[in-house]
Formats: C-alpha cells, sequence, structure tokens
C-alpha cells in the first residue's frame, strides 16, 4: 500500500535530492564512523518504520561514498555529518539519476495499469549482478540501495542474496526495510542491522513543514505530527482532504475491539467510496499502526503474535487486491475489522 509519490517519502522530494535529514544523527554518525574507520560493511539493514527517512538517510550514506571514496581523505576525516554539497558532481548525478556507479532496486510502474508492480522485479534483481561485476566508472566504489527490501519476492530475495553473499570489493548495499522481520534471515544475517527510531513529533513537523512550506507550528500540521507515529510520509497523508478525522474514527473503532459497530463501519466505507488513494491509504495506515502497538504487547504470547501477523498479512494482501483490481472498499473495511475482532478475542 505504500504507494506514495516518492516526494512524501523524504524530508524534501525526493530523498535521492533531500540535503536535510531530521532526528537520525546517532545512525548518521555510525555510518560515518564505519566508514573513516575501515569498518564499513558491505550491506547495511537501515530498518524502521515507513516514513522517517529511512530512504533519505542511505541515499546520503551513497552520497558520500561516491563523492569521496577514500576513507582516509582530510576531508572525510573532518567530516560532522554525512552531508554533501548539493553542487557536488556526484550529488547531481545522484539527484538526477545519472550516476554510474550507483544502482536503485525498487518497484516500477506497469505499463499496462499505469500503477506500481506489487514487487521489485526479480530480472530487475539480476542486475545487480552484472552492476555489481563491472568496473566502477568514478572512484572506485559501486553502491545499490533496495528501497524497499521488504518488497522482494522469493525470486528477488534469492537473486539478492548470491550477491550478499559473496560481495565484491569496494561494494556497498544500503537495504531500506519496513519490517526487517519479514526479511529473510540469511539475509538479515548477512547485513549489519541500523534500526531507526520513529522521530518526535516536532521533527516530524520540522521535516513535513520544510516538505510543504508551511511552519511546524500550523495547527494542523501540529495535529498531524502528534498523531503520525514518527513518520513524515504519515503525516503529510493525514493533511490530505479529511484524512486527519478519518484517522480519529478509525482508531476509536479499533480500540473497541473486538466489539464492532457495523452503523460506524458503513460510514466509514462510504468514506472510502471511489478510486481516489488517499483515503484508503490513510484506513490503512492505521489499522497497521494499531496492529504494530499490538504486537509490541505480545511478548512472552507467541501464539497471539501469530495470529495477529496473521492478520496483518491478510489484511495488507487485501489492501493491495482491491487497488490493484479496482474492487469495492467497503467489503475490505468489514473484512478487516471481522479479522481483527476475531484475532482479539480473549
Amino acid at each position: 500500500m505504500n504507494d506514495l509519490p516518492e516526494d512524501v517519502d523524504g524530508i524534501e522530494a525526493p530523498p535521492r535530492a533531500a540535503t536535510v535529514l531530521f532526528g537520525h544523527a546517532e545512525a548518521e554518525n555510525a555510518l560515518l564512523a564505519a566508514y573513516r574507520n575501515g569498518r564499513l560493511a558491505h550491506a547495511w539493514l537501515i530498518a524502521g518504520s515507513a516514513g522517517i527517512g529511512k530512504a533519505t538517510l542511505a541515499y546520503r550514506m551513497a552520497r558520500f561514498v561516491l563523492a569521496h571514496p577514500d576513507p582516509a581523505a582530510p576531508d572525510v576525516r573532518a567530516a560532522s555529518s554525512l552531508q554533501v554539497d548539493e553542487g557536488h558532481p556526484a550529488a547531481r548525478r545522484i539527484a538526477a539519476r545519472a550516476h554510474g556507479d550507483l544502482l536503485i532496486l525498487e518497484r516500477t510502474v506497469n505499463e499496462k495499469t499505469g500503477k506500481l508492480r506489487q514487487d521489485i522485479q526479480v530480472d530487475d534483481v539480476r542486475r545487480s549482478v552484472g552492476f555489481f561485476g563491472s568496473t566502477p566508472a568514478v572512484g572506485g566504489w559501486r553502491v545499490a540501495i533496495v528501497d524497499a527490501v521488504d518488497e522482494l519476492n522469493t525470486s528477488g530475495a534469492n537473486a539478492l542474496l548470491k550477491i550478499l553473499e559473496e560481495p565484491p570489493r569496494r561494494a556497498l548495499l544500503l537495504l531500506v526495510s519496513h519490517s526487517p522481520a519479514r526479511v529473510l534471515p540469511t539475509i538479515r544475517s548477512r547485513c549489519r542491522v541500523l534500526s531507526l527510531r520513529p522521530l518526535s513529533a516536532d521533527d516530524v513537523a520540522r521535516a513535513a513543514g520544510r516538505a510543504i512550506g508551511r511552519e511546524p507550528t500550523d495547527p494542523q500540521l501540529a495535529a498531524a505530527a502528534a498523531v503520525a507515529e514518527g513518520s513524515v510520509r504519515r503525516a503529510l497523508a493525514l493533511l490530505d482532504g479529511d484524512a486527519l478525522e478519518l484517522h480519529r474514527r478509525v482508531a476509536s473503532l479499533l480500540d473497541r475491539l473486538p466489539a464492532v459497530d457495523p452503523q460506524a463501519l458503513h460510514a466509514i466505507g462510504d468514506r472510502l467510496y471511489g478510486t481516489e488513494p488517499a483515503p484508503l491509504q490513510a484506513f490503512i495506515d492505521t489499522v497497521n499502526e494499531w496492529l504494530s502497538r499490538r504486537l509490541e504487547n505480545t511478548v512472552g504470547q507467541p501464539a497471539a503474535a501469530d495470529r495477529l501477523a496473521a492478520v496483518w498479512e491478510r489484511i495488507n494482501q487485501g489492501a493491495r487486491d482491491v487497488e490493484t483490481f479496482n474492487l469495492e472498499r467497503k467489503p475490505l473495511v468489514f473484512n478487516i475489522f471481522g479479522w481483527l475482532a476475531e484475532a482479539t478475542r480473549p
């Protein structure tokens, strides 16, 4: 479902051109220190919830390495962050998708439907074999960003695993993950995991405000940031139409589970009528946030965790099917609350 435009994913539009990163100085410093000290793992799994700046950080690291290919250079030793001047040739090429030493693996648009494919295509992943096997065009590094590794199907994940098992010299893979628990253990074990925490409400407001030209103190923006679960993407989505009010209504119904109010669900289904993507996105995001919190409270309760995880898969597959096949949305609303009610009964 995360089919928002790429200019909503980072702090500015889009992550490959973002010049500011909010709230992740510790993670940024970890990457910089590893590079500067010659301890840079060949693969990093940058994990965290959607919309908090993971892709922005990945591009920031790629930009720095390609702009400063020698870790021992004085400018690297003196650097206090991964910031690269936007006028630097490497930064300009990356922003224009024209850097020969950077490979981006992401979902592409299906020309027949005009919509994003559900998975990163395995043929695109296989291109990484030739990419890493060729001579770097500039500076000696080859960098690949997978955004997001969660969106690889089994064939794609296995193709990526071959690269991770035998990484070429001076190769760097940056794998963005919204749900690291869903990543193949064989992939996770070959990466250094860098977990990003959700942003504070203040950072969300500052980042979202920068993206849309509003002051962080704007009342509507502040209200969206307060319930965005640390996600800039989520805050921006909540500013679309009456998405914030929809979020409040759905959150209230979720908190009453396993009790279900059919009349209220009819009203939610009526609000989601049509093909506009933003309301459905807001609905699914609210459900996923609620599920995530419930899963965090199932430590030591494997049966309950398994039930909720299974429902999570059904919900998000159902949402993808609704979008892909232009299905009615009201039945999805009733199905989701039915599944959740069953999963949360004592």
